[in-house]
């Protein structure tokens, strides 16, 4: 079979002093960190939409990416360009994929046209993975692209939108079950509104809960065991969405029934949108217990929209792995690299550089959060810091044998009460810094 990368051999460790740019200077697959190997702990995922379909287009120019095997917009360019992918992830040793139906296989006149074309294209992404043994971390379909979503899918004022959207998702359940995807997900590219004046906003978020409702029964009836995830975005291109932050979500999982079957793939970029830290979306998903997986890439805030960066800030990364190990991981879910090469950085092996250096990054945030973790000094801070809670008074309030009428008598007797320690904030920066 012909080579797409031809300069490209398969990208090794070759430790920190390596000076070969298409190499892992830190992502070790096989290392052991705190009894799970890198590949175990991160699932690095590769985004068909940014790799395969990115071409650099932004809202003041056309496309500048030099993509040699692209041709024409049809099937059989969509059958090759899924083998390019495969080539891809088998050299840089991603072990698994995501994408949109639309990503894949270009849509046809009719919903029956646009699922033949997929179906053409999944026959050769299955080939592929059994050639490769790759798999496939999760599915979903594109319900934002299309004219027809002009005012939503699942939130849409339009019925036969709705119907539309549902036909999609469960073809694209049905796809990610034949290829063997370990998670679907849930995401409302334009589940918002514009203008309340014009929105029955109870109305549309009933629909949303009725439309995943729907897809959980579906994917019970044809056997698709896999974890459903929502994924949180506030803005851009509604003016309010409404998965707007991890705490949006869960409340609405929570309010129609889901928190069975719906976890969340949580985004760097859209925590900074809903002006969040990623370690805050993190950590509040996963103190809930709704941390399903991640999309890893990074914005610029000097601008105020989804840029979609190749994280590459060790201290974004730390952060991030400190969350993911108190935790307990992302498995199913995994480290999804929703992120695409700048418009400038057009040729090719952009693509190489840009995820190594996020591999790498991610790989350097596993080793010092476990070094911090293994240290122990944080952890016994924030011990420390809530230690009233752990004995007398504290624990009688947590355990539920105090109410207002005993803590009134307690403070009355005590009077002024235990003065408050320092919260130490310079001290703990300088301590993780001690790891940087």
């Amino acid at each position: 079979m012909a080579e797409f990368f031809p300069d490209v051999k398969k990208i090794e460790y070759e430790g920190a002093e390596s000076k070969n740019p298409l190499s892992f200077k830190h992502y070790n697959a096989a290392e052991e960190v705190e009894g799970k190997t890198m590949q175990e702990h991160f699932r690095f995922g590769v985004a068909y939409w940014h790799t395969m379909r990115g071409e650099g287009a932004d809202p003041f120019g056309p496309g500048t990416a030099l993509r040699p095997w692209e041709g024409a917009d049809d099937v059989a360019n969509a059958q090759n360009r899924a083998r390019v992918f495969f080539e891809f992830l088998e050299k840089l040793g991603a072990p698994f994929y995501c994408f949109h139906d639309r990503d894949v296989a270009p849509e046809g006149e009719s919903l029956a046209e646009s699922n033949d074309n997929l179906d053409a294209v999944v026959s050769v992404l299955k080939e592929e993975q059994d050639r490769t043994g790759l798999q496939l971390l999760w599915g979903t379909a594109n319900l934002f692209s299309n004219p027809r979503y002009m005012h939503g899918a699942a939130t849409s004022c339009n019925a036969d939108a709705f119907a539309f959207a549902a036909a999609q998702v469960k073809k694209m359940i049905e796809v990610t079950k034949e290829l063997g995807g370990t998670n679907y997900v849930f995401w409302g590219g334009r589940e918002g509104y514009q203008n309340l004046w014009n929105t029955d906003m109870k109305r549309e978020m009933d629909h949303l809960a009725t439309f995943m409702h729907m897809a959980i029964d579906y994917a019970k009836q044809i056997g698709f065991t896999g974890q459903f995830l929502f994924e949180p975005k506030p803005k851009e291109p509604t003016k309010h969405q409404y998965d707007f932050d991890a705490a949006a979500c869960i409340n609405f999982i929570r309010a129609n029934g889901l928190e069975d079957h719906i976890k969340l793939n949580l985004e760097t970029n859209h925590a900074t949108l809903a002006g969040h830290t990623m370690e805050h979306e993190l950590e509040y998903a996963g103190s809930q217990g709704f941390l399903g997986s991640m999309d890893a890439n990074t914005g610029d805030l000097l601008l105020g929209w989804d840029t979609d960066q190749f994280p590459t800030d060790i201290y974004l990364t730390t952060k991030c792995m400190l969350a993911i190990l108190k935790h307990g991981g992302l498995a199913p879910g995994g480290v999804n690299f929703d992120a695409k090469v700048r418009r400038e950085s057009h040729e090719p092996i952009d693509l190489f550089h840009a995820h190594i250096g996020g591999m790498d990054a991610f790989a350097r945030g596993l080793k010092i959060a476990a070094a911090i973790r293994a240290d122990g000094r944080l952890e016994n801070f924030v011990k420390e810091r809530y230690g009233s809670w752990d004995t007398g008074i504290g624990k009688d309030i947590e355990g539920g044998q105090a109410s207002f009428e005993s803590l009134d008598a307690y403070m009355l007797d005590k009077g002024e009460g235990a003065p408050n320690a320092s919260g130490r904030q310079e001290f703990l920066e300088n301590l993780i810094n001690e790891f940087i």
